[in-house]
């Protein structure tokens, strides 16, 4: 997330913590999905960054944000065990 503000990296968390609870098969509140998208944001930017990939921008950034926000929720729902 090179090039969003405060506001921006936000609005990112929201849509890109939503977009992941979507695909993922989960149902969580705003400030859920805020909390996933932000560490989602920080964790996908660590992994591309560890690959070299290169982003920018709104889009970019909520790519790899969602992508690291679905990889959180994957690793939560392995360590956790599905819920009946």
């Amino acid at each position: 997330m090179n090039e969003v503000s405060i506001i921006g990296a936000i609005v990112i968390g929201i849509f890109a913590g939503w977009i992941a609870e979507q695909i993922m098969g989960r149902k969580h509140g705003l400030i859920t999905n805020l909390v996933v998208g932000l560490v989602g944001a920080l964790l996908g930017a660590f992994a591309a960054n560890a690959l070299g990939v290169n982003f920018g921008g709104f889009w970019g950034s909520l790519l790899i944000s969602t992508l690291g926000a679905m990889l959180l929720l994957f690793l939560v729902g392995m360590f956790r065990g599905k819920r009946v």
